[in-house]
């Protein structure tokens, strides 16, 4: 991505004078500069200087009364899935640009790519190259929090060259490279083993990462090479903060080596400078992964720290916010030890990882269209972190709604969660609401209390199906992260489903035959009462019970079988004098 194009040039500008504009700016060339009518190319030496040509001209320098427009260039046979956007407000929420993204379809990654600029820089790949057109169309000058987004192909090199024995993928993936090694990118093939999906994140001090990055990135230029990892220095997130995030991007075992050489290099540096307080292993991971981490009554941790000899703490709860749902896990020992730690640690977080993974491509199949990374359930975004790997949902595995010609439709759900967590879900003067709202893309409203002693409030949610699985996973969220269950207690939160009285017999089944089957399947406990007076709309009450993702396989069962009455009905048009179908 060295190639840059110029455009904006009035018909009379010149090499020579595009020549003198580069070194009045300070930025390497290699070559001539190319230039047609309108528009020149010219090389810069590396991609960390085409970049620093496009944030220093692009939109800001003229020549001949016109502002340039400095762009990476791409051949047409090299627009691959990916892209660049650039000029992010700094401090928008992840949430926000995700969901942004997901518009244009399935996202597979989105990372955060290391600038000097004060706006955040991503590399996202699409599943689909139209998804990506698509994207770059719309995005390229999309006007967000008063920043105009800039977008551009990552080129696909694979397009044009084959992988030689002289290019091998360490060395290809220098310090500062964009996004993880792409399928079939060079030294793939001497890489038996597969990259994992989970990154490993580490916290260290301030003062060691000059020392991690070495002169001129030497130093992780060569731990890239060695262990065949990708790794991110987050330097320019939280400014003045005594620590700084890493993430590593390689297969298991290569997290694992390129961890103990950045231990084995802050020791070091420890020593040269006489710093004398303990340097321990720090590991990032999501809060959904802790539990089982630590295991029953605290065994697999403890376990964990016989066998490799280490001491180990994990942050508090009370440390997590909705945006920040990382845990700190504290490993102190040698540096030998520590390691091997790492070692047992990710693996647990791994397996914790797959198994989530696999329910949530269940719900994959249950909800057409429904975009897995927009989410953020799972190892997710926060603001100052690299967003992990998710794999997004199968693309073929089932329909989207827009393919029907028609959009999904709204749905409302009744919520009850504990009455002292509402304040949690509102959030201060109802910021949290309103974000969660605006996030998960429907209408989330608080009843009011049935009374003064009401242990339990009912929240209303209404929108299509991938709204009510976001916002709701939000909520099951929420209320585990604010402690209203216990450290090894399920969330397991009743809902409300509204459905006409007739076909509420559909979903009872012949002697409770579909509701006992979707108990069974679902892991819900599903529930008509046969007492219930209908509404003024002739409609009962479902109600549900379970964790989130029981939950949500008993919604999605229950809204596919109203699907089939409501067809049934409109396949038979009603006769005179025949009566409506009753309740069983």
């Amino acid at each position: 991505m060295n190639k840059l194009y110029i455009g904006n040039l009035t018909e009379d500008a010149s090499p020579v004078e595009l020549e003198s504009l580069f070194k009045e700016w300070k930025i390497p060339f290699s070559g001539q500069f190319l230039v047609k009518t309108g528009y020149a190319f010219v090389d810069c030496p590396d991609e960390n200087w085409a970049m620093k040509a496009i944030d220093k001209l692009s939109g800001k320098v003229e020549l001949h009364g016109k502002l340039l427009e400095v762009e990476h260039s791409v051949p047409k046979r090299q627009r691959s899935r990916k892209i660049q956007i650039r000029n992010i407000p700094p401090h928008l929420q992840w949430e926000v640009l995700d969901s942004l993204l997901a518009q244009y379809g399935s996202v597979e990654t989105c990372e955060q790519v290391n600038t000097e600029t004060e706006t955040a820089v991503v590399n996202v790949t699409y599943a689909a190259k139209d998804q990506t057109r698509q994207a770059i169309e719309k995005l390229n000058g999309y006007q967000l929090e008063n920043y105009s987004l800039k977008v551009t192909y990552i080129p696909d090199e694979m397009a044009t060259q084959q992988p030689t024995p002289q290019h091998p993928q360490g060395a290809r993936r220098a310090f500062g490279q964009r996004g993880p090694p792409r399928q079939g990118s060079p030294g793939t093939t001497s890489r038996p083993k597969q990259q994992s999906d989970v990154p490993l994140r580490m916290l260290v001090p301030t003062q060691f990462v000059g020392a991690i990055i070495g002169k001129e990135g030497a130093t992780i230029r060569n731990i890239t090479k060695q262990t065949q990892s990708k790794i991110d220095i987050h330097r320019k997130e939280n400014a003045g903060a005594a620590e700084k995030p890493i993430t590593i991007h390689s297969t298991p075992e290569g997290c694992s080596a390129a961890c103990k050489t950045i231990l084995e290099i802050m020791q070091k540096e420890a020593q040269d400078t006489k710093f004398t307080e303990e340097i321990p292993l720090k590991i990032l991971a999501h809060n959904n992964f802790v539990g089982r981490l630590i295991g029953k009554e605290g065994r697999n941790l403890k376990k964990i720290e016989q066998d490799t000899d280490t001491k180990i703490t994990i942050s508090p709860l009370q440390d997590l916010t909705l945006y920040n749902p990382e845990r700190t896990i504290t490993v102190k020992g040698s540096i030998e030890a520590c390691g091997k730690a790492e070692e047992e640690v990710m693996k647990k977080i791994r397996e914790s990882y797959e198994n989530d993974m696999a329910a949530m491509n269940l719900q994959a199949h249950l909800i057409p269209g429904l975009n897995l990374n927009a989410l953020g359930l799972f190892p997710s975004s926060s603001p100052g972190m690299a967003p992990s790997t998710i794999p997004a949902a199968p693309t073929g595995a089932t329909p989207s709604y827009t393919s029907f010609g028609q959009q999904p439709e709204s749905e409302t759900v009744h919520l009850f969660i504990p009455a002292l967590a509402v304040g949690a879900i509102i959030g201060k003067q109802g910021q949290h609401i309103k974000q969660l709202s605006r996030f998960a893309g429907a209408s989330i409203k608080i009843a009011p209390a049935e009374g003064p002693d009401a242990k339990q409030r009912m929240v209303i949610v209404t929108g299509p199906p991938e709204a009510q699985f976001k916002a709701q996973g939000r909520i099951f969220g929420k209320l585990k992260e604010e402690n209203f269950f216990g450290p090894k207690e399920e969330v397991k939160l009743e809902a409300h489903i509204k459905v006409p009285s007739y076909a509420a017999g559909r979903v009872i089944g012949k002697g409770g035959k579909t509701v006992n089957e979707l108990q069974n399947l679902t892991s819900a406990e599903v529930v008509v009462p046969r007492d219930q007076t209908p509404d003024e709309n002739d409609q009962v009450i479902v109600k549900i019970t379970g964790h989130f993702y029981a939950s949500q396989l008993a919604q999605r069962k229950i809204q596919e079988i109203l699907l089939q009455v409501k067809r049934q009905q409109q396949q038979k048009p009603p006769q005179s004098g025949q009566p409506q179908p009753r309740r069983k």
